[in-house]
């Protein structure tokens, strides 16, 4: 009987889809069916064992099935030797959990290595070093436990306000409206966290060899970036501030980047400010809406602001800029001024590059109006009804001279 290349691959495939007795049995009849020589002619064309098909010629004759021990082969596995293993594992770790040291929380934490794991058996519960098993088995046992070494999961919920849906509703009706108008600006402003000033590691990587301070010691100065964004154009202004931040300063990077723009847009009537609710520029902020004030009548402009909720300034335009600069130079020294401020200029955005300026005024902190002088400002304010705090707008008015 000659065997075709496709059945050859036929029995093949269905002897390997077979288990056990069944595919013995298959072999056995098949076999048969090749006639004189089969078991020869199936070990040379099938690749088939002759002692399995021996054994599945005896169980078709006897009609008796072979019992299979898969089970007895290898080694058993640690728990048969010692039964007690997993439990005093479970002992060793669940005791070794900290509780949170301020107890604000009943949550516990546990960091013990297997190596740990595996010597505290040895001295606690008194195993002897050959009877156990390798680290590698124990760290196996501790993650089919659910010991398993697991990041720590940003799984709580962003804080969210009421008014938090009406917000993002109410901005993006104002952000639509700015940039369908060509009378209108829309610009996104923020300030990244402070750069320290040293040789200190900013994570990254670079292919020149790099050697960093092994400690992050005392900053020889820092530098604030604070960003000006225009979404409709990808311009993007930076201004390094060796200074505190305050609400003088963000006003001043305002009036700053408006005089070297102001010939170009000078069809712009209004300007829409997104800003996050940060604590030197939200609208409560006496100085800066005294600021924003002297800033609307000396160049008689509107100026509406446009407040993203508290714990969602990510959705500032602005800050995918901050992104693309901490990438830019996180695997560089940061260890002058004047190298935080020629780094900055090399980022792209989309690719251009941006504007930047070092500022070294000082500003001080903690200034503030009285409540007699803010109420002053407020009659020259117009805020949204019920998201009060969120928008706000800033127009120019004749008698805001006389009032002062």
């Amino acid at each position: 009987m000659e065997l075709a290349e496709e059945v050859k691959e036929l029995l093949i495939k269905a002897a390997k889809e077979l288990k056990g007795s069944a595919r013995r049995l298959f072999m056995a009849r098949t076999v048969r069916a090749l006639g004189e020589g089969g078991q020869r002619r199936a070990e040379e064309e099938l690749g088939w064992n002759r002692a399995t098909i021996r054994k599945g010629e005896h169980e078709l004759k006897s009609g008796q099935v072979c019992v299979d021990a898969f089970q007895l082969r290898g080694r058993k596995r640690s728990e048969e030797h010692l039964p007690n293993l997993l439990k005093d594992i479970t002992a060793i770790v669940d005791g070794q959990s900290q509780a949170d040291p301020q107890f604000r929380s009943t949550r516990l934490y546990t960091r013990l290595t297997a190596t740990e794991v595996r010597r505290q058996l040895i001295t606690t519960f008194h195993y002897t070093d050959a009877e156990l098993p390798t680290v590698v088995t124990i760290t196996t046992r501790l993650n089919a436990l659910g010991y398993s070494l697991k990041k720590v999961a940003k799984t709580q919920p962003q804080k969210k306000l009421p008014e938090t849906d009406a917000i993002f509703e109410h901005l993006k009706q104002v952000n639509a409206q700015a940039d369908a108008q060509d009378s209108t600006l829309r610009l996104s402003m923020d300030a990244k966290a402070t750069v320290k000033v040293g040789p200190f590691a900013r994570g990254g990587k670079s292919r020149v060899l790099t050697k960093a301070a092994d400690h992050d010691f005392e900053a020889k100065a820092t530098v604030t970036p604070v960003g000006i964004f225009l979404p409709a154009s990808d311009e993007f202004f930076l201004y390094g501030v060796v200074s505190k931040v305050t609400s003088d300063c963000l006003v001043d990077r305002l009036v700053q980047w408006w005089e070297s723009v102001k010939e170009r847009f000078s069809h712009i009537k209004t300007l829409v400010i997104n800003v996050d609710n940060g604590p030197e520029n939200h609208s409560r902020r006496t100085q800066f809406m005294q600021r924003l004030l002297a800033f609307v009548q000396q160049y008689q402009i509107t100026v509406r602001l446009a407040y993203y909720p508290p714990y969602h300034s990510k959705y500032n335009p602005v800050e995918r800029c901050w992104g693309i600069l901490e990438q830019h130079w996180n695997g560089t020294l940061l260890d002058s001024v004047d190298a935080v401020i020629q780094f900055a200029k090399t980022m792209t955005w989309k690719g251009n590059h941006p504007m930047v300026d070092l500022v070294t005024t000082t500003y001080q902190t903690g200034v503030k109006l009285t409540k007699e002088a803010m109420q002053v400002v407020e009659t020259h304010l117009q805020r949204w009804p019920s998201l009060e705090k969120w928008f706000v707008d800033i127009t120019y008015s004749l008698s805001v001279g006389r009032d002062n």
